[in-house]
């Protein structure tokens, strides 16, 4: 056991970190290198979430305006600032670019894994601390939802470090500076997604101290001097955005669509305007195993460590008492989004519980193993059931791209993908319904990287379980999950044209002059990166709905608000038009619109404009 591991009851030992500490550092770091740096470049900005709120965060540069948040020049007040701040912060200093946009959340994902490794190695030694990171770094979940600009993993990280000084703070020696930076977190978790970061780590934390009994040193909490400081950081942008942005619809402000429409009647399903669906029960719990990939399927160790170490809290032991936290942690946000509306997302703060705990479960049980053999058959069946699901996704995978060998590759792999109900269908990883059959010879390296990678690893660290050599097990496992999510961003290039109208957006500027007008056909969402990449007010035709609709309805909202009627009265006008039209929408413009210009075509999306 290293030197600076603090083993929390008694373990067998863990040679391994000490002899390879460095290189296990140095591969930790490697690993987040290879899966989230090159990632920063590339594919382009996202239509919908990732372009509309990197736009905020440009008009907030450009303008200086750092209360009010604004998209295509209208009120944008149903997010909290920081992570808007953070990127424009980013612009400041590398330019209106990708790059800049997708910084701060990769170093929020840097520093979560930094956390973890922290945390991980005080409460459950060396080895722990480091499968705590690298499973970070590698969860299928944690990279999938950061390829677009939201902020859910900076609130995972302020959660998470408000729940780990909370804990520190209760040890004997705790210092007194570890509450205050506790609740400076969540003031800033507050300032990131609102009430739900006050209310996850306080929850978890009355349901702590309640178990605990440790409520009963209610006194050392600074509770006063902690509200003021929590006040002091979060109440004033709150303030200042109630003050500024008053008379919308019906009379309601900032508070009451940001707070009761954002808040409360999200949380029951009855928000307006309506955008958000619900997944069913048993998707909603079981899709967990896929966004903690593949280190949810040692979910047994996990479970089974837990059950095995159940009332050691009571003994004030720090690793006991994490175990503790983290599932009440996991346990209160599951819960919340299982009653709740909820998108795939909402959950990841979620999975740094979950993951610490996975980290913990499984290096007992290595080491139990490699000291006595008990419990290796946790370990083998769980390595087994991986290699299986890798064989099979692997066998899919390469008879996909063998019956695909023949087939032309296709540029523009939107021409070649199926399509559904985008008016209704909100989910965020709604795209993967729209894969086919030819698309997968537009996909033929990232395919074959993720059938090698599916295939090689999973194997590998099954047969090094067998042999009882763990450590190299768990990292064979890890070095493949980094080679099979450098694939996916490879493919999620591929899938660029497809997802984002920047092409569309370079065609426009090519040929716009500032006097010409530019407009898009249905909701901003569905070609939102023209508002990114143009850097211009674009007009809304039949668009003043979901995040576009209560900006609106203040005086001072831009006239950017078009009608069927409107647009036909306007194209034959002497003004110059280009209008974006989404696949969906091209047979309804085309039936309103019998006469127009073709300027670019992208995976099914045109510009048409009523001047040649």
């Amino acid at each position: 056991m290293s030197a600076l591991s603090t083993p929390t009851i008694s373990e067998p030992a863990n040679p391994e970190p000490e002899r390879l500490r460095a290189a296990s550092y140095w591969a930790l770091a490697i690993v987040f290198a290879a899966v989230y740096c090159g990632s920063l470049f590339s594919p382009a900005l996202l239509d919908d979430a990732d372009s509309t709120h990197a736009e905020a965060a440009r008009e907030m540069f450009v303008s200086g305006d750092y209360v009010t948040l604004h998209v295509n020049g209208v009120r944008y007040l149903e997010k909290a600032p920081l992570p808007y701040w953070l990127v424009a912060i980013s612009y400041h200093i590398f330019g209106v670019n990708e790059f800049a946009s997708r910084l701060p959340m990769a170093l929020s994902v840097l520093l979560l894994g930094g956390l973890a490794v922290v945390w991980g190695r005080r409460a459950f030694g060396e080895r722990a601390g480091i499968y705590a990171g690298v499973f970070v770094y590698t969860a299928a979940g944690v990279f999938l939802f950061t390829r677009i600009l939201i902020p859910d993993v900076l609130l995972s990280l302020l959660i998470a470090a408000s729940l780990y000084f909370f804990l520190t703070a209760l040890e004997p020696r705790g210092r007194a500076w570890r509450w205050y930076a506790g609740y400076a977190c969540m003031a800033l978790g507050m300032l990131t997604k609102g009430l739900i970061a006050l209310a996850f780590p306080g929850g978890a934390a009355v349901l702590y101290l309640a178990l605990t009994g440790e409520w009963r040193r209610w006194r050392e909490f600074r509770l006063a001097s902690g509200l003021a400081l929590f006040l002091l950081i979060a109440a004033p942008w709150h303030i200042l955005a109630g003050l500024r942005n008053t008379g919308g619809q019906s009379g309601h402000g900032f508070f009451w669509f940001y707070f009761i429409n954002e808040h409360f009647l999200r949380f029951l399903g009855k928000r307006y305007p309506r955008d958000y669906n619900k997944l069913p029960w048993a998707l909603y719990w079981s899709l967990h195993l896929v966004w903690l990939f593949p280190w949810s399927l040692y979910l047994p160790a996990a479970i089974g460590t837990g059950i095995d170490e159940r009332g050691r809290w009571r003994r004030n032991n720090f690793g006991a008492r994490t175990r503790l936290l983290c599932w009440l942690l996991a346990g209160l946000v599951l819960v919340f989004f299982a009653i709740s509306t909820n998108q795939e997302y909402y959950t990841f703060p979620a999975y740094f519980p979950l993951l610490m705990l996975l980290a913990d479960g499984i290096t007992r049980y290595e080491l139990t193993d490699c000291a006595t053999g008990v419990r290796k058959g946790w370990l083998r069946i769980s390595a087994g059931v991986l290699a299986l699901v890798g064989l099979a996704a692997s066998v899919t995978l390469l008879t996909l791209l063998w019956q695909s060998r023949n087939l032309p590759f296709e540029p523009d792999i939107g021409n070649v993908l199926a399509t559904h109900n985008m008016d209704t269908d909100t989910l965020s990883t709604s795209h993967m319904l729209d894969l086919s059959y030819a698309s997968f010879a537009a996909l033929r390296l990232p395919a074959a990287l993720a059938a090698v990678a599916l295939l090689v690893a999973p194997l590998l660290s099954f047969l090094l379980r067998i042999r009882r050599r763990h450590y190299a097990a768990t990292w064979s496992l890890a070095a493949g999950m980094a080679v099979f999510l450098v694939a996916a961003h490879i493919a999620l290039g591929r899938f660029g044209p497809y997802l984002s109208s920047k092409d569309l957006a370079r065609e426009i500027a090519a040929r716009a002059r500032p006097e010409d007008r530019v407009l898009i056909y249905g909701d901003q969402a569905f070609g939102s990166s023209l508002l990114f990449y143009l850097q211009r007010r674009v007009e809304l035709v039949e668009g003043r709905t979901t995040s576009m609709w209560f900006g609106s309805t203040f005086p001072d909202a831009p006239k950017i608000y078009l009608t069927g009627a409107d647009l036909q009265k306007d194209w034959d006008g002497q003004q110059r038009v280009f209008l974006f039209v989404p696949p969906h929408l091209k047979a309804k413009v085309d039936g309103l619109l019998p006469s127009k210009f073709t300027v670019a075509q992208v995976s099914g999306k045109y510009v048409y404009s009523n001047r040649p």
